[in-house]
């Protein structure tokens, strides 16, 4: 049997072919190319992020302390702080700093802070009055302790802060030296349990985003880049009473981003330095704290860190959250290109999260977890613009835009 004769392609045939093979190639790799560069712009754009805050941010370990020199009256406000109060108020009557006094006012307390305050030497307690409409406690608080404290320079510090001998002293030299009428420090956060350390980091990396470059922002006469941290901010009293005092925020959930935005409306400067060598703080000891906490700040504080144009107020915040979403190129560079780059992005991912909770004094191996505080830091971007700011409930009391009203929910972390 006579066998067919096999097909030869015409030659400009298979010079198609090749043609067409070749086009195929340059197409697999310039998808490649591209597909390299996604996750490594990302990435390169998170390294840069992190060396700027790291590197262009000024230390409070730069100043020498100053032991001495006007009257310092630190303001503590305590509502419910009867795990806090009294590591806080010890470690502030240790500092360095002479003369010093200490005003911690109970914000009506019901688990026996006022007691513990009372047993504690060199510290005077202010029994806290009823909250009036239109205020939030804390900036109530607050202005219950100026107007018994006697000071020229006014000290107002969160009951969950610990202190350095030399963190006064050396917050004092600051604002003499730099000639501000306020000083702000940043401290170190603590982090115990297992959803602390896993979610805070992500918020922290977020934070880092709108916050950048520390020197451009000091003294800035930019309204909405006026950044105060509340758990310590040192002021003078006549700048204090200039701007209005804490009344003139008194509606304000995140009462420290507005002052020091009125500071800068009444063209005074402000100057926020790193201490987290002289300072600890932990913020919440709960996942249900967390998730609360932030949720009120995103929701309701962190626009005024925006230029005040709704839209971009409205659509900013959120956006500062996308550090978090990271964990979202892996899965899809695997559906779209296949597990080489799938493999590529993963360790990319892993790598950048390794760093921040590195930074972060973190354990290294909750990075391999990070989808999972990224997950977390989701539901509070959705909480938050599903509540809106019309109403926040926090530490028993139920608060409202535009008034504050006393509450039974208790929403303590």
């Amino acid at each position: 049997m006579r066998s067919r004769p096999r097909h030869v392609p015409h030659h400009d045939q298979r010079v198609r072919d090749a043609h067409r093979c070749d086009r195929r190639g340059r197409g697999g790799r310039r998808q490649a190319r591209v597909t390299w560069w996604i996750p490594a712009a990302y990435a390169g754009f998170l390294a840069l992020l992190v060396y700027r805050y790291a590197t262009r941010r000024p230390r409070l370990a730069d100043w020498p302390p100053q032991t001495s020199g006007a009257l310092v009256s630190v303001i503590v406000p305590a509502r419910n702080e009867a795990v806090n109060v009294e590591a806080c108020i010890r470690s502030i009557v240790a500092t360095a700093y002479r003369p010093l006094e200490v005003i911690v006012v109970d914000d009506r307390s019901t688990d026996g802070t006022a007691a513990i305050v009372e047993r504690l030497a060199g510290v005077r307690l202010v029994r806290g009055a009823e909250l009036p409409p239109r205020w939030f406690g804390k900036q109530w608080a607050l202005v219950q302790g100026y107007r018994q404290a006697r000071g020229e320079l006014l000290l107002f510090v969160d009951a969950d802060t610990r202190h350095h001998p030399e963190l006064i002293p050396r917050a004092v030299r600051v604002l003499t030296a730099e000639r501000v009428a306020l000083v702000s420090v940043v401290s170190r956060q603590e982090m115990v349990t297992f959803w602390e350390r896993l979610v805070q980091p992500h918020v922290f990396v977020a934070l880092a985003a709108r916050v950048g470059d520390l020197r451009r922002i000091n003294r800035t006469r930019v309204e909405w880049d006026a950044i105060a941290n509340g758990q310590f901010i040192l002021t003078t009293r006549s700048a204090y009473e200039t701007v209005g005092t804490h009344e003139a925020v008194r509606e304000s959930v995140v009462e420290d981003l507005a002052l020091a935005q009125t500071y800068v409306r009444h063209h005074l400067d402000i100057f926020l330095t790193h201490g987290e060598q002289y300072m600890a703080t932990r913020m919440y000891r709960s996942l249900a704290g967390i998730v609360e906490g932030w949720t009120k700040n995103l929701a309701t504080g962190v626009p005024l860190a925006f230029p005040p144009i709704p839209l971009v107020r409205r659509v900013a915040p959120y956006l500062m959250w996308l550090p978090a979403l990271l964990w979202i190129l892996p899965p899809l560079a695997w559906a779209v290109f296949g597990w080489w780059w799938a493999a590529v992005t993963t360790l990319i991912s892993l790598g950048i999260w390794v760093a921040v909770y590195w930074a972060e004094g973190a354990p290294l191996w909750y990075a391999l977890l990070y989808p999972f505080g990224a997950g977390v830091v989701a539901w509070i971007m959705i909480r938050s613009a599903w509540r809106g700011s019309a109403r926040i409930e926090w530490r028993g009391r139920s608060y409202e835009t535009g008034k504050a009203t006393t509450g039974r929910t208790d929403a303590r972390g």
